[in-house]
């Protein structure tokens, strides 16, 4: 837990850092300033995670790296020192005592729930190892041969590989998780204004899916999964986008570069996970308002800028893999002697999406989802089935929203029909292709509660529903004391809970000792290079740092 705790400064300082030469950035060049610490340290994050995916093609990620972006923080702090300190100042002047308590007390309630906990399988799986690829090696060319789920070449690896102190500590650690988690938590605290306004709006709605999702993974965030991070920076675009429209709601004019940046976000989004890409059809209300205005130079700036997040993590996957898309062998644009075979990845997609919807067959990838979806359903909890039946209904609702809207010609509508669309559709995608619900309980929360928000927002009266969402609340603090008081012996107060042992055996390729489970798929992080088979594959050259390519080429 204190590990977790003095990693988490390392990492609010460098990210404010970053994240307030960004905010000087944008406010000197774009007129626009970020509103919030949490925008500040989100906008941090993106250049931090970045910065580690373009490190990682030149060399491997550890004190050459901290210490580089250490000496950009420094320079930074030098060179902004009076613009951090008036905006720290306006921040603590600002902000209401009730949030300046509740801060550090969920800081020390996450650190807690991300220094011990349930570790993913796939962490132990293949996650665990990706990130000590980076840690040791940057990226390695055809490492997708040594495992092909080495090629989900997600985002989170690299920032959870910045941070991981493995040069320092001699031990890995993953606090990135918990660390979204945080954020999200300091952002959904902004529920607060109920108390005194006594209405929930629609962004409270969305708070308040946020707050729920992060009261179902508080147990699991010691686990570095990308699931995390996906889900709690979806669940922050939507927020800032709604709060955004509220307040231009309020304001004579509208500014655009909010949403802009939100979309260079949600480009971020689809490098934590490829399957967030629909959250991008936000991107029609920045669009058609620069491009009505011919604000060319605009226009270039969020392409660019948009390029410049997503370009390395394509990059890595090339390296990686072979192919710009994993797993999608329909874009086939290089030739390269690492290339992954087109049939293995064809098969991994396949399976992907059958355990998902329960079928556990790669073989019955197109089974019609009337055949698979009973099944599917069947096999969910409670509660899971009512959020997927409210899904189900909100999608004729949405259909009449925009009907109703369109007809009565209600223009102030179309910012949130984009919403509800952008939202509907990614929750419609994931039905459709791997619906475990990890992978999208942003989307499934979102439809529900966005659109139940649109329903009640004109209801003047809002106490029943108000008294329900504090009634959950206090359900959840106490199973949240139940938690906490059956983990607390956990030996896990000073170094977080390590990745998972298993009984491994060896084989010799090129001279070099692998390891691979004596029995399962787990490998682990501390036994290196593992993998859960022995693949058909040959070493590039001399060394692990030349990568891998299939046998007999």
């Amino acid at each position: 837990m204190l590990s977790v705790g003095l990693n988490w400064i390392y990492i609010i300082l460098t990210t404010f850092c970053i994240g307030s030469g960004i905010e000087y950035l944008v406010e000197k060049k774009l007129r626009y300033r970020m509103r919030g610490l949490d925008s500040i340290l989100m906008a941090g994050l993106v250049a931090v995670t970045e910065y580690a995916e373009v490190f990682s093609l030149f060399y491997k990620v550890g004190a050459v790296a901290n210490g580089i972006l250490a000496a950009v923080c420094l320079g930074v702090l030098l060179l902004l020192r009076r613009q951090i300190s008036r905006r720290l100042k306006d921040w603590w002047r600002e902000t209401p005592v009730v949030k300046k308590v509740l801060l550090p007390v969920l800081f020390l309630l996450w650190a807690y729930f991300s220094s011990r906990g349930y570790m993913a399988y796939d962490s132990d799986l293949y996650h665990a190892q990706s990130i000590r690829w980076i840690e040791e090696y940057g990226v390695v060319p055809g490492l997708g041969n040594l495992h092909e789920r080495f090629a989900y070449n997600s985002a989170a690896f690299a920032v959870n590989a910045l941070y991981s102190m493995k040069w320092l500590l001699g031990r890995s650690l993953h606090t990135a998780s918990g660390f979204f988690a945080l954020l999200l938590s300091g952002t959904a605290l902004e529920l607060g204004r109920t108390w005194r306004e006594k209405k929930l709006r629609l962004a409270d709605y969305a708070m308040i899916g946020a707050v729920y999702y992060l009261a179902t993974i508080w147990d699991e965030v010691t686990a570095p999964s990308s699931d995390y991070l996906i889900m709690c920076t979806l669940f922050f675009i939507v927020i800032k986008w709604l709060l955004c429209l509220e307040r231009n709601g309020r304001a004579r004019g509208e500014e655009v570069v909010p949403y802009a940046l939100l979309c260079v976000a949600g480009v971020y989004a689809l490098t934590l996970k490829l399957t967030a890409g629909l959250i991008l059809l936000l991107v029609f209300k920045p669009a058609v308002s620069l491009l009505r205005d011919k604000r060319r130079g605009e226009i270039l700036l969020y392409l660019g800028l948009g390029l410049l997040v997503c370009l390395p993590w394509m990059a890595r996957t090339v390296v990686i893999s072979g192919w710009l898309l994993y797993p999608f062998p329909a874009l086939d644009l290089f030739s390269v002697d690492w290339k992954m075979p087109a049939g293995p990845i064809a098969l991994d997609a396949a399976q992907i999406k059958t355990w998902g919807r329960a079928l556990n067959n790669a073989a019955l990838v197109d089974m019609p989802m009337r055949e698979w979806f009973p099944g599917w359903f069947g096999a969910l909890s409670g509660m899971e089935k009512l959020l997927i039946l409210g899904d189900m209904a909100c999608i004729p609702l949405f259909l009449g929203y925009a009907i109703l809207s369109l007809l009565k010609k209600k223009k102030e509508n179309l910012d949130i029909l984009l919403v509800l669309a952008t939202v509907i559709s990614s929750y419609g995608f994931w039905q459709y292709s791997a619906p475990i619900l990890r992978y999208g309980y942003a989307y499934v929360l979102l439809v529900d509660l966005l659109m139940a928000g649109v329903i009640l927002q004109p209801l003047r009266r809002q106490q029943a529903l108000y008294a329900l969402v504090c009634l959950y609340g206090c359900y959840k603090l106490v199973m949240m004391g139940d938690y906490i008081r059956g983990n607390y012996l956990i030996d896990a107060y000073v170094w977080q809970q390590d990745y998972g042992s298993y009984e491994l055996t060896t084989y010799e390729l090129g001279g070099i000792t692998f390891y691979r489970p004596a029995m399962g798929d787990r490998t682990g992080y501390a036994c290196f290079p593992a993998a859960p088979t022995q693949p058909r594959i040959e070493l590039r050259g001399d060394g692990l740092e030349d990568g891998f390519r299939p046998a007999g080429q």
